[in-house]
């Protein structure tokens, strides 16, 4: 559910991003601001990352395969690492170059009445992106603040456009002051400054998603709320009598592999144990439906005390649950 309204956002965005980069070029053509052409770049360069979150998204969705048996979902995770390389490389870099060159070769601003009515309709399509996506990220942060819920968020597409979005407020106006000082005082150099500024912002918001987008491939696991729910669901089981290990890795904002190792009493037979996993893959899903996977690793503490006494070792009983079913292998 949380992916299909991260599309809604990312339609929205690329829609808004996209009339509002053909306006900023034009005016930057006419007024020769280097300023209102870094945002040009800037929502150009948005543009095409809404076009790829949206190719991730629609990759992650594909089902596993021989070839990727957990699934593409980390898909989504590399195509938002390609937009903050891209916010970053391109937004960043191209808007600090022009402003550079700017300052370097001021030249005086020509017709900028154009840059202030484009600001104008530019602050109205972000304004209207920046609250769509700031109503959806709304809905899953819950009572965490915004900066805590973006270091824990496993999904990076609404948080991508809110950050993006936000760069462009601020951007706009930047662009806005540079642009209202460069003229009023004649000194063009101020318009470059704006740029420079611009492509600053730029650089650091795609350098903090690529950080993010570092955790979510290298493999983050859930919260440590979620974790503790899932071991008390374990432990609470009269059938266990130890939860030794439990493991869990997102390969997607909705889907976690969970890995446990579980001391069960010493007194069940095959069938009981059996049982009890039932009922825990049940609990564990009921309460967490994120949870695709779930990998048990089953022990008697009768098999322990034999290791430990040097007894000889005794095979563990490794389970496997994907989707409603248990199985024993």
């Amino acid at each position: 559910m949380f992916l299909r309204s991260s599309t809604s956002v990312v339609y929205a965005a690329i829609a808004g991003n996209f009339a509002i980069a053909v306006t900023k070029f034009g005016a930057a053509a006419l007024s020769g601001s280097a300023a209102m052409l870094s945002e040009g770049v800037h929502s150009l360069v948005d543009t095409g990352n809404g076009l790829l979150m949206l190719h991730g998204i629609r990759r992650s969705r594909k089902p596993p395969d021989a070839a990727h048996p957990f699934g593409s979902g980390k898909e989504l995770y590399f195509w938002t690492l390609i937009v903050a390389i891209l916010v970053f490389a391109i937004g960043g870099g191209i808007s600090i170059y022009g402003g550079i060159a700017s300052m370097l070769h001021p030249e005086p601003l020509r017709n900028p009445v154009w840059n202030y009515g484009v600001l104008g309709v530019a602050t109205l399509f972000e304004g209207i992106t920046w609250t769509i996506a700031h109503r959806e990220f709304r809905k899953v942060k819950g009572r965490l603040g915004y900066w805590q819920a973006m270091q824990t968020s496993k999904d990076p597409t609404t948080m991508t456009v809110l950050v993006e979005d936000t760069a462009a407020m601020l951007g706009v106006a930047i662009a806005f002051v540079g642009i209202f000082l460069a003229h009023a005082f004649d000194m063009p150099a101020l318009d470059g400054a704006a740029a420079i500024l611009i492509g600053v912002i730029l650089a650091t918001v795609g350098s903090l998603l690529a950080y993010k987008c570092k955790g979510l491939l290298i493999g983050e696991g859930v919260e440590p709320e979620t974790l503790a729910s899932i071991r008390a669901i374990a432990e609470c089981d009269p059938a266990v009598a130890r939860l030794a290990r439990a493991l869990t890795m997102h390969f997607g904002p909705q889907e976690v592999l969970l890995t446990m190792e579980i001391q069960f009493q010493s007194d069940l037979s095959a069938g009981e144990v059996a049982g009890a996993i039932e009922r825990l893959d049940h609990a564990i899903r009921s309460r967490h439906p994120e949870v695709r996977l779930i990998f048990l690793e089953s022990q008697s503490i009768a098999m322990l005390t034999r290791k430990g006494a040097g007894a000889g070792v005794a095979s563990d009983r490794d389970w496997r649950s994907s989707g409603s079913s248990t199985t024993g292998s």
